[in-house]
């Protein structure tokens, strides 16, 4: 696992721009703090910071191959779960290896296939070659959009990194956000492609991005597709169970110290206790870790969103599967925190947070990172299998927009109200909610016969794993690489995800609960107390001093009236939330406050230039 960051300008001899490349190259030490290197030639440079997780000795990039009609150099962030089964193939074609990493066989991959190399990778990855043989720069990212990746092109080339921070390092990028960049921070539905900054553009996942003097060409080697499910209920379970006992297997594979991330829901101690089932056979075992809030078990109540508190569940699936485990138990004031605050926004580069969640989540990793380099995650699941609430409430099926905003809407209320009214205006957030979530359904493929219920139910999966799930994942991949940490995400597999996509809703839910097939899939390995669990979302803080915490923190910010967010927050909004009685804060309002002190740390980190022109 990696950052990587480059530079191509058809017009100039890059070897002038060696401080600008290593400038880029340093924003991505976080992402890689166990090694540097740069290689220039010509109108290319290509920088990589290495997080070392396979064949640590002969790992190191930019890696580079010579061909008689010139090199072709790499700059590689991910993994390649297929690797040592591509290595067999490619050394059967006459290739030689010197090292034992992944990143070399996907190099060689690209001198055997080209391009298509992408679609033989079963992994997580996003990597750029520079072939200089045709004076091309070939982009790749994985299909689910686990790794993020960005570019952003020039009059004569292009800029690019793991994370806009290492574009908004030269000198040429400026961090300008339009009217549209303020609308996918607020919207919360993930246009693909879109990347806040004016001028820059996520690699789309499953694309190929290609630059040559021509300009930019962009391919799609995978996409969700609609097929005939021919498998019975029996068969479904079966297959679903196979796939995952293969996906752990390959994904706990790494040289540097492993752990799983357990929540106590369903899908975290599933692939939790296959993972204990198959180490034990090695008679090795698992390291597992869960977050958890001072007082929060034993003065937990229950709301809309979560029944129960995680931690019996998390103690359950640890006896049963012997794990090692440890609790990070957080407090109030390390949530609130503005310094762990503006860590996470730095992570991402853009205030789109969730608030608590991402504290913890960003606290839980920086922990982990003491004691392990891998960690394996249950993210993902409930897109795949059909997990959140929204899938079962007829409000939010029938709506015709993202059936998360009306779960959002009903549970957090409405945070839109902390803008001035001249900003809210501009944005037409409802206008563009719609016009996205139109685009979205359009590209949703039904199958011949599929009933009106069973299409509709499969537009609300395709939404969740082409819109809802690159939130979740671009937030994990951002908080775990901000410390150096590995997460890898089983359920992302293109394999599952492709399966379990065109089983039918009635499959899905065939006993009329959530998660219907992972759970009878993995019934063997889990307590009973989990398998009869009911969804419960990432946990939350429930302590009242966590809100008095946030209002102290922007009765601060109210002493600046000069500060630029004002230009976004109403200013008589704040001072009356921060003046309001902790049991009368709504969800909405400290939802509110979350967002407010976010901006107002952005806009100091990065000055942005803000336009609603």
């Amino acid at each position: 696992m990696c950052g990587i960051a480059g530079w191509v300008a058809y017009q100039r001899d890059l070897r002038s721009e060696q401080d600008t490349v290593d400038a880029m190259t340093q924003t991505m030490s976080c992402r890689g703090p166990d090694d540097a290197g740069t290689w220039i030639q010509g109108p290319a440079a290509l920088g990589h910071r290495r997080l070392a997780i396979i064949d640590l000795p002969g790992g190191r990039q930019p890696m580079t191959v010579d061909t008689p009609d010139g090199p072709v150099a790499m700059v590689y962030s991910g993994e390649a779960y297929n690797f040592s089964e591509l290595r067999k193939e490619l050394a059967a074609r006459g290739h030689r290896f010197t090292t034992d990493s992944d990143t070399e066989v996907v190099l060689h991959g690209y001198l055997e296939w080209g391009e298509a190399v992408a679609e033989r990778l079963n992994g997580m990855y996003a990597f750029a070659i520079w072939d200089s043989r045709e004076q091309k720069l070939v982009m790749i990212r994985d299909r689910m959009g686990i790794k993020p990746f960005y570019y952003y092109a020039t009059d004569d080339g292009v800029l690019f990194g793991s994370e806009p921070k290492a574009i908004l390092a030269n000198p040429q990028v400026r961090p300008t956000v339009t009217l549209d960049g303020l609308r996918e921070l607020f919207a919360f539905v993930k246009t693909p492609g879109h990347a806040v900054y004016e001028g820059m553009r996520e690699v789309e996942p499953g694309t190929v991005v290609t630059l040559t003097k021509n300009g930019l060409r962009t391919r799609v080697y995978w996409t969700l597709e609609t097929k005939q499910h021919t498998d019975d209920k029996d068969t479904s379970i079966a297959h679903v169970r196979s796939l995952l006992d293969d996906i752990v297997r390959r994904q706990l594979v790494a040289d540097v110290p492993r752990c799983t991330l357990l929540s106590g829901g369903l899908d975290s101690s599933a692939m939790t206790a296959l993972a204990a089932q198959q180490l034990a056979a090695e008679d090795k075992t698992v390291r597992s870790f869960a977050v958890d809030f001072v007082g929060q078990t034993e003065n937990f109540t229950p709301d809309a969103l979560r029944d129960t508190p995680d931690t019996p569940f998390v103690h359950d699936v640890a006896r049963a599967s012997k794990t090692e485990h440890q609790d990070i138990v957080l407090d109030s004031d390390q949530l609130a925190d503005p310094e762990v605050r503006s860590k996470m926004i730095r992570a991402r580069d853009i205030p789109m947070g969730l608030g608590d969640m991402d504290a913890s989540l960003y606290l839980l990793f920086k922990a982990i990172r003491e004691h392990s380099t891998v960690a394996l995650s249950g993210e993902s699941a409930d897109e795949v299998f059909g997990g959140y609430k929204q899938f079962f409430d007829p409000k939010a099926r029938e709506a015709d927009t993202f059936p998360w905003l009306v779960q959002f809407a009903e549970h957090f209320g409405d945070d839109g109200n902390i803008l001035t009214e001249g900003v809210t205006k501009a944005m037409g957030l409802d206008g563009y909610i719609r016009d996205s979530y139109d685009t979205a359904v359009r590209d949703v493929q039904r199958l011949d016969g599929e009933s009106d219920f069973e299409y509709r139910m499969r537009r609300i999966c395709y939404l969740h794993l082409t819109r809802f799930v690159r939130v979740l994942l671009d937030r994990k991949d951002r908080a775990s690489m901000a410390v150096g940490l590995e997460v890898r995400v089983p359920f992302c597999d293109h394999r599952l995800v492709e399966y379990v996509y065109n089983t039918p809703w009635s499959l899905k839910s065939f006993d009329g609960r959530e998660k219907s097939l992972l759970r009878e899939a993995t019934a063997d390995v889990l307590p009973k107390s989990v398998y009869d669990r009911v969804k419960s979302p990432y946990p939350s803080t429930q302590d009242p001093q966590y809100a008095v915490a946030l209002q102290g923190h922007l009765k601060d910010l109210l002493a600046k009236p000069s500060h630029p967010v004002f230009d976004l927050v109403s200013r008589d909004w704040l001072q009356r939330a921060v003046k309001v009685d902790v049991p009368q804060i709504t969800q909405a309002s400290r939802r509110g406050l979350e967002r407010t002190l976010d901006l107002a740390l952005w806009m100091d980190m990065y000055s942005p230039t803000i336009t609603l022109s």
